[in-house]
């Protein structure tokens, strides 16, 4: 897998999407609030299909703060940091690794968590097979380059980071030299590669699976069960600008994380809403809340270290690697009273 030529590509699609996003910031009213916002989704099937389902939310949004909020649907995880980074967003749904992305380098932080259906505040990596091809996870392990490879965008927690974090990077493999050939794209295109034998593997997550079996059932039926899960990742979270005016931010912090939960009839259509997202609702969190990313991360710098060689670069990584594990083992064990 070609890194840099994926990044140039990601670069140009971010700048070419920040140019139809907007070329100046929500105004500011007289009490330096915004008078509009714009809110990031990503696109991680299509902007046809999300649209319909957080356009309701973001009504009610726009109703409850007294703001109008109006969406940006990015079509990569660059252009959903790069927006906020350069002010075009104000505030977004954000999977793991982008939100972390957006809090090192665009001024952003979290204020809340999506949590599912079921209540979980995490979701899964998987791998995916079509249904009947006889592959499992010891041949694909193999690394015999007869396989093609579906990988996520190089930014996402569950279509890169995981699998490499917690499958490939352990055992040594870099996919580039293990399979015949690997392609990144989003979970939806490559969903529909391996059910049409496009491609012969490619990771997906628990989420992206529920999707693809409400919105194409047929295409779903062509598909193994996951021959590989990954531990629990953090679920999407909620991202503000910091530098957001602080009362609009506390509106915005309340709306998600009561919204669903009242018992009329409002709750009731929320609910709705939030049933067509395949969420239970919104919970706190803070930055710290996407300590297990920060923890992969740093156990793929470790693992480079190791490459290198250098007893130095290896100190110094390890002891990173220690204390951001630490912090992470300290947010899991908090996730079941969290829930």
């Amino acid at each position: 897998m070609n890194r840099p030529h994926l990044l140039g590509a990601a670069l140009i699609a971010a700048s070419l999407a920040l140019a139809s996003c907007g070329k100046q910031e929500a105004r500011p009213a007289a009490g330096g609030a915004p008078t509009e916002l714009t809110f990031s989704i990503l696109s991680a099937e299509n902007q046809a299909s999300m649209a319909p389902l957080w356009t309701p939310l973001l009504d009610d949004m726009s109703a409850q703060i007294g703001v109008k909020v109006k969406p940006y649907f990015a079509p990569n995880y660059t252009s959903l940091v790069e927006a906020m980074r350069f002010k075009q967003v104000q505030v977004g749904w954000f999977s793991a690794a982008p939100a972390l992305s957006a809090i090192k380098r665009a001024d952003a932080e979290v204020l809340g968590r999506v949590v599912d259906a079921g209540g979980d505040a995490t979701y899964k990596s998987v791998i995916i097979v079509r249904k009947g091809s006889g592959i499992t996870l010891e041949k694909l392990l193999a690394c015999d380059r007869t396989l093609t490879f579906g990988m996520g965008d190089a930014q996402s927690t569950s279509g890169t980071l995981a699998p490499m974090a917690y499958l490939f990077t352990p055992k040594g493999i870099d996919p580039a030299k293990c399979f015949k050939a690997v392609r990144s794209a989003s979970h939806q295109a490559n969903a529909f590669s391996v059910a049409n034998g496009v491609l012969d593997v490619a990771t997906n997550n628990s989420v992206g699976l529920i999707f693809l079996r409400r919105e194409n059932p047929a295409t779903a039926d062509k598909l193994e069960a996951p021959i590989w899960i990954s531990p629990p990742l953090p679920e999407s979270s909620i991202v503000v600008r910091k530098d957001l005016d602080p009362a609009l931010k506390e509106k915005i912090r309340q709306f998600f994380l009561t919204y669903g939960t009242g018992a009329d009839a409002v709750g009731d259509k929320q609910r709705a809403v939030l049933k067509g997202l395949a969420y239970g609702g919104f919970k706190p969190a803070d930055n710290s809340y996407l300590d297990p990313v920060r923890e992969m991360e740093a156990a793929e710098d470790l693992a480079a270290a190791h490459r290198s060689k250098d007893a130095g670069k290896i100190a110094t990584a390890q002891a990173a690697f220690d204390k951001i594990k630490a912090s992470a083992d300290q947010q899991r064990a908090k996730e079941p009273a969290a829930q």
